[in-house]
C-alpha cells in the first residue's frame, strides 16, 4: 500500500493510493462510514502507532472493499489533481539522518567515510511533494540537494539487535536532504544548515514493506531541471538498514512514525566541478524505484 497525507477541499486528510488510479481513498471518511471504531486514527501517524503494521493494512483493505461495494466509491476518493501533498508523517522525533553513508558521496566532498555520522533535521523543515520551498538566498549561496531513501519506523525500538531491526520497519519514503553547504562548513555541524524551512521534502508516499521487497537493491535518481545529477543504488550504503536502525536505537528510543534518512549517493551539486548549487526556479526530482518521484521547486 502507498499511504499519503494531503490537503483536499480545505481540510487535511490521510489516505491510501487507489490502485491503477491517480487518486487517494480518504481514510477518515472510510472509517466514519464503514468502520466500527469511534476512536479511529485521525492521522497517518496515529494509524501507524495504534495498529501493528499488518493489522493496519488489513483494516484499510476491508474499508476499501466496503467502499467499493457501496456503489458510492467516488464519494470517498480525492483525485491527485485536486489535492496538495503534505509530508506523509511528522515524526515524534526530528528526522534522523545518516551522513557519509555512501563512499562515493563522502569522497566527492573530500570527507572521510565514518562508521557513524548522525544528525537530525527539525520537523519544521518538512515539506510535501510538488511544494515550492524558499530559496534562502538571504542566508546561503550554496543550497544543495541530496536524494535519499527514508525508513519509517513501525513500532517502538529501544536497544534492539540488528538481527531484529528489519521487523521494526513500517515502510519507506523519499527524502530530499536540502543542505546549505556554506552554513554547514561555517558551523562545523549539520543541524542548522539542514533544518531550513522546506529543507526536508518527503514523500509523495510511504510505501509498506511489501511494496519494496528489496530496499537495499533499489535505484536512486536525482534530476535538476531534467538533467540527471545522481544515479546510484541503495546497494552502495556503507551501513545497511538493520545496522542503521539498531545503532540509533542504542541511544534514541525510536517511536512509530519516526523517520531515518539513510544517506545519499554521489552527484550532489557541491561535488561537481565547478560546483552547481540550486537556484531560484530550479526543479528537483528524486525517483526511487518502487516508491515514486518526489518533486521540489526552489522559490523565485
Amino acid at each position: 500500500m502507498k499511504f499519503l497525507t494531503f490537503d483536499y477541499r480545505d481540510q487535511t486528510y490521510y489516505g491510501v493510493k487507489v490502485k491503477r488510479e491517480e487518486s487517494a481513498w480518504i481514510l477518515p471518511k472510510l472509517f466514519e462510514a464503514f468502520g466500527d471504531d469511534e476512536n479511529y486514527p485521525k492521522t497517518l501517524l496515529e494509524g501507524i502507532s495504534k495498529y501493528h503494521t499488518l493489522d493496519f493494512q488489513e483494516h484499510v483493505r476491508k474499508l476499501v472493499e466496503k467502499a467499493q461495494q457501496s456503489g458510492k466509491a467516488d464519494k470517498y476518493k480525492a483525485p491527485f489533481n485536486e489535492i496538495t501533498f503534505r509530508a506523509p508523517v511528522t515524526p515524534p522525533n526530528n528526522v534522523i539522518a545518516f551522513g557519509r553513508n555512501y563512499k562515493s558521496h563522502a569522497e566527492e566532498l573530500n570527507n572521510e567515510v565514518h562508521s557513524l555520522y548522525v544528525f537530525t533535521k527539525a520537523a519544521t523543515s518538512l515539506a510535501g511533494d510538488e511544494e515550492t520551498i524558499p530559496n534562502h538566498q538571504d542566508i546561503t549561496s550554496q543550497l544543495d540537494y541530496e536524494g535519499e531513501l527514508g525508513v519509517v519506523i513501525g513500532k517502538r525500538a529501544e536497544k534492539i539487535q540488528s538481527s531484529m531491526a528489519l521487523d521494526y520497519i513500517y515502510g519507506y519514503t523519499i527524502i530530499n536532504d536540502i543542505t546549505a553547504r556554506d552554513l554547514q562548513k561555517a558551523h562545523h555541524q549539520a543541524f542548522l544548515s539542514k533544518s531550513l524551512k522546506g529543507g526536508c521534502p518527503m514523500g509523495p508516499f510511504i510505501v509498506t514493506k511489501d511494496e519494496l521487497p528489496n530496499p537495499e537493491q533499489t535505484s536512486i535518481v536525482t534530476k535538476v531541471n531534467g538533467k540527471i545529477r545522481q544515479d546510484g543504488s541503495t546497494k552502495e550504503m556503507v551501513l545497511k538498514l538493520d545496522e542503521l536502525i539498531a545503532e540509533v536505537s542504542k541511544y534514541v528510543t525510536l517511536e512509530p512514525g519516526d523517520v531515518i534518512a539513510t544517506g545519499t549517493p554521489s552527484g550532489v551539486g557541491a561535488g561537481m566541478k565547478p560546483p552547481q548549487y540550486l537556484q531560484p526556479g530550479d526543479e528537483v526530482r528524486i525517483s526511487i524505484n518502487g516508491i515514486g518521484t518526489l518533486t521540489t521547486y526552489i522559490g523565485k
